[in-house]
């Protein structure tokens, strides 16, 4: 059980004073040159915008929107408004200026903090619609006086002012902020998480001091971060996981880096900071793993040959070390003598070449990820089973977890010291779960159904929408959606979404995930969408590799004027479905009506705010929408 005096800023406020020479954020300059704030400043600072927040009107019960990506201000605003009792509504730079009007409407927001001027400009463009709104401090003082002149109908203040009035404050008023995060209680309302979800209109998920100190009672028990330990952060902050993983590193005394989820930026930054950690969705690893590939097409046939060559042994040599620790999932209980038995020699005698394919090929993938790096934690999506494979062959834990924005969101995570192949680790302690098939049957490890879970981190419920929390939470027990199946050990496989199960004219349910993460090995595609309800078959929405495609052109002299011209041609086309075909296959475990029998090349990338969440998952109802005339004629 959660104490019921226990908050996050408590928790925060503990451990800058008993570390407080410990770093706890790594934030570039305008030159990227990386700032050290320790635990000892990382609070004052916080007591600081504590403090000016309160003299800005802020006070218990206030809902606050931030917009922004992630930064050093997020954290400390957000401590700093979760310490005076009020309660965040966080979204993302993608957002639309109808999103965000929609959440700062529906949430009643009486301030909202922006990025800089363009989020602001996003908000002032629909001010009419937020009537609430009083008030709008802006992180990057990006703008002029004539700007904040021109918008008479807010109080426009920037980051930095508001910061050094609080700043005062704490001089004239020292205990004030502790005050009032002594106030606080478990079940005092932390934040508003808008889900960008894959269906339908955003839902306000209420998520309480509670349901996040529940995950941090827990997780280390799954991943062992330690004070003095750096993660690298890439994801956008207003995200369930992030936002909670940024809570693990900051009550562990570890530090957080901030950088961007751009390759190159990214991965200079990893050789910088030597992080030991980072959490990243399936994308930043799967473009990782697209990047060595990559610079290894590039290089001499030997060269390449024996790349191809080492990664094959490196994941084979992971298989056999899987069977041998026990890290394959189980069904039932089994004697393990027989796996011991037939892994030990083949394992043996891959040893050495596993050695060499390290020196040879992993060590300068290590390096760019630091050098001493522990694991990078996969959430937010599923992780395609060859980029899993591809990291284990480099000799780098990929730790999978598993969760939803309304249970705050950690479930499960792979276990650090028994990582489990495939699969996304054990459900926490004291979460309790069953697995129901359509009739609510219970249903037995091995056997698949909807995942129902009940603990102290299920949220509050969705905001003015009581109506849509009926829909998932009954008697304490949240319908996750999610099509899992589990082992002996409490592991669980997650198959799907019960909402994205498309069910043909026949009859035949079938999961689009596992046949998308398929086809995105191919080299030529880069994104996909599967489509085919009602229909007699399946069929695809597909981003091609567009570099790819060119090589491919240029190889086969295929004249062309422009990418639509390229995507069109006959050649490319035939290219594509033998790719398909190749992956789509009896052989890889798929039944004849989940092939694919028709697609269509899309010119334009799935976009991050448009056609993607934050978290990279596709909205398919957008995507129907956006191309409903090319989904018709596919079946025509």
């Amino acid at each position: 059980m959660v104490a019921e005096k226990e908050t996050i800023p408590k928790r925060i406020r503990e451990v800058s004073r008993n570390y407080r020479d410990l770093t706890a954020i790594l934030s570039k300059d305008k030159n990227s040159v990386f700032q050290i704030i320790t635990y000892g400043e990382f609070y004052t600072l916080i007591k600081a915008m504590g403090l000016g927040l309160s003299a800005a009107g802020v006070a218990r019960g206030d809902h606050v929107g931030i917009i922004s990506d992630n930064r050093k201000e997020w954290i400390i605003t957000d401590i700093a408004l979760l310490g005076l009792g009020a309660v965040d509504v966080p979204r993302g730079s993608d957002s639309t200026d109808l999103e965000i009007s929609y959440i700062l409407r529906h949430a009643d927001c009486k301030l909202s903090f922006a990025e800089n001027k363009t989020q602001t400009e996003k908000i002032l463009s629909r001010i009419k619609e937020i009537p609430l709104l009083k008030t709008i401090i802006i992180f990057e003082k990006d703008y002029d006086d004539a700007f904040v002149k021109a918008h008479p109908e807010v109080r426009i203040l920037d980051f930095e002012s508001v910061l050094a009035s609080g700043k005062k404050e704490l001089a004239a008023k020292p205990d004030f902020f502790d005050g009032e995060v002594d106030k606080g209680t478990c079940d005092d309302l932390a934040t508003l998480i808008y889900t960008s979800g894959t269906t339908g209109e955003p839902k306000g998920v209420m998520l309480s001091h509670r349901n996040f100190i529940f995950q941090l009672e827990r997780v280390y028990e799954h991943i062992n971060v330690q004070p003095e330990h750096i993660f690298i952060s890439v994801l956008p902050v207003w995200h369930s996981f992030e936002r909670a993983v940024e809570y693990v590193i900051l009550n562990r005394a570890a530090a957080i880096a901030y950088s961007k989820p751009i390759g190159k930026i990214m991965l200079e930054d990893m050789e910088k900071v030597k992080p030991q950690w980072m959490a990243s969705v399936p994308r930043i690893w799967e473009g990782i793993r697209a990047a060595v590939y990559k610079n290894a097409s590039k290089e001499s046939g030997v060269k390449k040959a024996l790349f191809h060559f080492f990664v094959n042994t490196g994941q084979s040599f992971a298989v056999l070390t899987n069977m041998l620790r026990g890290l394959v999932p189980t069904f039932r209980r089994r004697v393990r003598f027989l796996d011991i038995l037939i892994s030990f020699i083949p394992w043996l005698l891959l040893a050495p070449l596993k050695g060499l394919g390290n020196l040879l090929v992993f060590k300068k993938l290590k390096t760019r990820l630091g050098g001493r790096f522990i694991a990078g934690i996969s959430g937010g999506g599923a992780l395609p089973a060859y980029v899993d494979r591809f990291f284990q062959a480099a000799g780098i834990l990929l730790l999978e977890g598993y969760g939803l924005t309304e249970t705050a969101p950690i479930l499960s995570v792979r276990l650090q010291k028994h990582p489990v192949a495939t699969t996304v680790g054990p459900i926490m302690r004291d979460v309790e779960f069953k697995i129901l098939d359509k009739d609510g049957n219970s249903m037995p490890p091995g056997r698949k159904g909807v995942l129902f879970v009940k603990s102290e981190q299920i949220m509050k419920g969705y905001y003015k929408r009581q109506d849509k929390t009926e829909e998932v939470l009954k008697d304490g027990w949240l319908n996750t959606g999610d099509i899992v199946v589990s082992t002996h050990k409490r592991e669980l496989k997650i198959l799907g979404r019960e909402k994205e199960t498309i069910v043909l004219m026949g009859g035949e349910n079938i999961e689009p995930v596992p046949i998308e993460d398929k086809m995105q090995q191919s080299e030529y595609i880069d994104q996909v969408m599967i489509v085919g309800q009602d229909q007699k078959f399946l069929a695809a929405l597909i981003v091609p590799n567009m570099e790819k495609l060119e090589e491919a052109a240029r190889e086969r002299n295929l004249p062309y004027i422009d990418m639509e011209e390229l995507i069109a041609s006959m050649d490319i086309t035939e290219l594509i479905n033998a790719e398909i075909q190749n992956l789509i296959n009896s052989k890889n475990g798929f039944k004849i009506f989940e092939r694919i029998y028709k697609f269509k090349l899309l010119s334009k990338p799935f976009e991050v705010g448009k056609e993607m969440t934050a978290s990279l998952k596709i909205k398919r109802n957008i995507v129907n929408d956006i191309y409903k005339k090319d989904i018709q004629k596919l079946f025509i």
